[in-house]
């Protein structure tokens, strides 16, 4: 058994370390409620972004967009462009290892190429440790993302995807649920899915029927001008808009697991200091037993 000395330096660190992860769960709570908030006020704009399309999409037959059509077979290089959303900082859980394990999956599919936009340091460690052609990296965002920090990210991506050097462009991200669950996930932003839209529209008229609402009026768009500068505009509004949503659902989800991850950590440490206290008071004990043993052995040999 350690020493009472070497105990008590050991419960004194414990406590130490107890503190740091204590404080790191308050501030990381703090954060998150912000980022909870900022997430949950732009899902409604980001609902009704996707609402706008689905509406033109109707007409989607007549849509011929570089950004709706998908590749012909004669031109599909089999090269996809990926944007990993990490956190800058570790301590968070399984946060990056899960999203980060995602990516590694699709990495793996045979005959596909994968090129990665990284957002956030740890992905961009873990993608040039593993030898991916890491395209750009963005590491500098503010603790409250605007959606014009998000510009350079889709404007890469549909550059890229415009110039016809991917057929895809995905986005591995983790999906906010709640504080306690959070899901990895990719998603493909480009080029926009016209079977998607058109079931998410089915989708949609059938729960209108379901609750009696199928004689709900749905708007009708008049396009005056160039209807395909207007779509043009609208899709990369969208690209935006839903890189931007990801990105408050990551930053969320980070903060969640950070939380978690050292509240765990700080009822950890005191169930250690729990146990360390016990040993050291069984240390004591024991000393003080043989230190009367001793003195009593004296005495008897004295007498």
């Amino acid at each position: 058994m350690a020493g009472t000395k070497e105990i008590k330096r050991r419960i004194k660190s414990v406590k130490n370390t107890k503190k740091i992860t204590k404080a790191m769960e308050l501030v990381a709570a703090s954060k998150m409620k912000r980022a909870v908030n900022s997430t949950l006020a732009s899902r409604l704009y980001a609902k009704y972004s996707w609402e706008i399309l689905t509406s033109i999409a109707k007409s989607v037959e007549e849509l011929n967009h570089p950004l709706f059509n998908e590749r012909k077979t004669r031109e599909i290089k089999n090269k996809i462009l990926l944007v990993l959303i990490t956190s800058n900082r570790g301590l968070c859980g399984a946060y990056n290892a899960q999203v980060i394990k995602k990516a590694i999956l699709l990495f793996k599919k045979q005959g596909l190429r994968v090129d990665v936009v990284s957002v956030g340091k740890k992905g961009d460690v873990a993608m040039h440790r593993l030898g991916v052609n890491v395209l750009a990296s963005f590491t500098e965002f503010s603790n409250n993302i605007s959606l014009s920090e998000i510009i350079p990210i889709s404007k890469i991506s549909i550059d890229e995807f415009s110039a016809g050097n991917y057929d895809k462009v995905l986005v591995a991200y983790t999906d906010f649920i709640s504080a306690l669950t959070q899901k990895p996930n990719i998603k493909q932003i480009l080029p926009v899915n016209r079977t998607d839209l058109k079931e998410l529209i089915e989708s949609i008229e059938r729960k209108d029927a379901e609750v009696g609402l199928s004689q709900r009026s749905q708007a009708d768009y008049l396009f005056e001008g160039d209807k395909m500068n207007l779509v043009s505009a609208l899709a990369e509004k969208l690209t935006r808009m839903q890189i931007y949503q990801m990105l408050l659902e990551s930053n969320a989800s980070e903060q969640s697991s950070r939380m978690i991850a050292m509240k765990n950590a700080s009822d950890a440490s005191g169930e250690m200091i729990d146990d360390l206290t016990l040993m050291f008071n069984k240390a004591r004990q024991a000393n003080i037993t043989r230190e009367i043993s001793e003195i009593s052995a004296g005495m008897a040999s004295v007498s």
